[in-house]
Parts: structure tokens; C-alpha cells; sequence
């Protein structure tokens, strides 16, 4: 269920949409297999530290766990923002929550996607 190759990363990155806010930024891109798989990259810098990076990436996941049925198909890759790290678990899951919403539409409605930003 983990995005852990660079090949797959790279792929999402080149060929994905785009959904963001002040939060979060992710990218999605359809894949062939009957899973969604979730890859993030979220830096110390943008966190502010370790301890703060990790709860950040435990709340992601839990909202990704929760939703898989629905990101079924997808290869996911959740991003921060600056300043991430001083949110609160609700504010970030709701983030999460919101730009999901936003990109199940639009990857689940097309066969091809092309690098297309959604954005509040």
C-alpha cells in the first residue's frame, strides 16, 4: 500500500493532478493495479522537526487507511507546505480529506490525465 520506488515517485510527479491549499499539496495519478498506494514527502524543514514530521505522517495515514476503498487505483503522494508542523491533527486531516475529495473526481473520471492543478 506504500509508493517506496523513485521510478513511482517520478511518475506521480511527472503525470499527476494536482489538488492543494495553504497545507498540503498532493498528487494523484491513476495506476493499473485494484489498490491505491500512498508515498509522501514531508521534509523536517517543513514540520519543523522529527517528532512533529512523524505525528504529521501518522495522521496521513490514518486518513489514507480510512479512505483506501475510495483511492482504490490511485498512486497518491502527499506533500507539506512550510509551517505544517504547527497545525493541529484536525486541520491536517482535513486538509487531507478536502484535496481528496478533489482528485477522486478527477482520476477516477478520466483514463488519461494530463498534469492538471486544482487549487482553492
Amino acid at each position: 500500500m506504500r509508493l517506496t520506488a523513485a521510478a513511482d515517485f517520478t511518475q506521480v510527479f511527472k503525470q499527476g493532478v494536482r489538488a492543494s491549499d495553504n497545507l498540503l499539496v498532493i498528487l494523484a495519478k491513476p495506476n493499473q493495479l485494484s489498490i491505491a498506494r500512498l508515498g509522501m514527502a514531508i521534509s523536517v524543514k517543513q514540520a519543523g522537526n522529527g517528532v512533529e514530521r512523524n505525528r504529521i505522517k501518522r495522521v496521513v495515514r490514518e486518513a489514507f487507511r480510512q479512505r483506501q476503498t475510495e483511492l482504490a487505483g490511485l498512486d497518491l503522494v502527499v506533500m507539506g507546505r512550510n509551517g505544517l508542523g504547527l497545525r493541529s491533527n484536525a486541520e491536517i486531516r482535513s486538509s487531507v480529506e478536502r484535496n481528496w475529495n478533489k482528485l477522486i473526481g478527477r482520476c477516477k473520471g478520466s483514463s488519461s490525465v494530463s498534469s492538471t492543478s486544482i487549487s482553492d
